[in-house]
């Protein structure tokens, strides 16, 4: 019986699948090529870069936890972006993509635009208006990011796919915020889900990768055709490093949850936090919206800093169970600043349009003990004021 449940699915991931010693945990194949059993006939795997058994266990495992049909493990989470508008995109081809995404998203696409591989249309996906009109140019591709980085902008994914059916686009979901763990896009209409499994995936901040899973086997298949031809798969040990993490993934992303929640009803009392964004609360114009598509709210959080420069950055410098730091979905907990960090390769241009301020800040909330955070925030606040 093949395992349903998610928790299941990724404890078990290649478990007891050693059939030469029967090892409970599969073993790590760090060979780059393999031997042909004869002249003319091609084995499974031939060379490293097209198949590898420790990958294509890691693959299955989430393609297996995304409801997909199939997956392609890559390098990092921007070479999955990249492979997947390699595969579907060609110079006539229009990608419709949120304005307020990662900012390693919106310069590869707007770089590869530039160069003429394909067209790239920004807009507000929040504004209706603004994607009737868009899906009304006929596009190839939509990409959604929801909950958004780093405004946590929630967009629906089953209506947007609908549209986009209407208009024969595909839908791509980057779904690295949330993990299978709280979200589902396949399930709610996308054709492929997009990872930074550098994430929560890992969700231990030593290894790079990311992974595009597809609704249909015929993606699936082009995409491992375009993996190999690009170059752009993941390395065994990487994907050993990466199953190991997948173990844990149900209760971590459940604490990080926990601890996020408890933190957003801490900063809702500070003097110097302005606008807290999280889909979790009430007032967030995508609350509704998260309780019917999401399976839970995550633990990213971004705030408006309300102080000075001075101020932001005493606060700051004050943290010592917050890293100063880029990525997300770590052990550890990590606060960033997404104008002059994440998001730097975007134009003071766009990112006034995504509505990124010089004040906004986001937390990725880690697994450390909730009380130990609150209490550091407290005395980065207090040393600021």
């Amino acid at each position: 019986m093949k395992p349903k449940n998610s928790a299941t699915i990724a404890v078990r991931a290649g478990i007891e699948s050693d059939s030469q010693y029967h090892a409970v945990v599969p073993p790590i194949y760090l060979t780059s090529t393999y031997g042909f059993s004869q002249l003319g006939e091609v084995p499974q795997y031939d060379y490293s870069r097209s198949g590898n058994p420790t990958r294509n266990t890691l693959a299955e495992a989430l393609s297996d936890l995304e409801g997909g049909a199939g997956a392609v493990v890559t390098n990092c989470g921007t070479s999955a972006m990249n492979l997947l508008v390699s595969a579907l995109l060609g110079p006539d081809d229009l990608l419709i993509a949120p304005h307020d995404c990662y900012g390693g998203t919106y310069r590869l696409f707007d770089t590869r635009a530039q160069k003429g591989d394909f067209q790239v249309l920004f807009i507000d996906q929040t504004d209706p208006q603004a994607v009737a009109e868009a899906l009304a140019k006929k596009p190839t591709l939509l990409w959604i990011e929801t909950p958004s980085n780093p405004l946590l902008r929630v967009v629906d994914v089953k209506q947007l796919s609908q549209q986009a059916q209407a208009v024969d686009a595909l839908v791509a979901v980057d779904n690295t915020f949330l993990s299978p763990i709280f979200q589902l896009p396949l399930s709610l209409g996308a054709d492929f889900v997009v990872h930074s499994t550098t994430k929560y995936l890992n969700g231990h901040s030593d290894v790079l990768g990311g992974v595009v899973i597809a609704k249909t086997q015929a993606h699936a298949e082009s995409l491992a055709w375009w993996g190999n031809c690009l170059g752009s798969t993941g390395g065994a040990f990487d994907s050993y490093l990466m199953l190991r993490g997948l173990r844990t993934l149900v209760p971590r992303m459940k604490m990080h949850e926990s601890n996020a929640l408890a933190i957003i009803a801490y900063l809702q009392t500070q003097r110097l936090v302005g606008t807290v964004y999280h889909p979790s609360l009430s007032s967030h114009a995508g609350h509704e919206l998260a309780k019917i598509q999401q399976l839970g709210f995550g633990s990213m959080i971004s705030f408006e800093f309300a102080g000075t420069n001075e101020q932001l950055t005493q606060f700051i410098q004050n943290l010592s169970c917050f890293s100063l730091a880029e990525s997300l979905g770590g052990t550890e907990s990590l606060i960033a600043h997404p104008a002059s960090m994440t998001h730097r390769a975007m134009s003071d241009e766009a990112q006034l349009a995504a509505g990124i301020s010089q004040s906004l800040l986001r937390l990725s909330v880690g697994l450390e003990d909730v009380n130990d955070l609150i209490e550091d925030l407290e005395y980065a606040f207090s040393s600021a004021q």
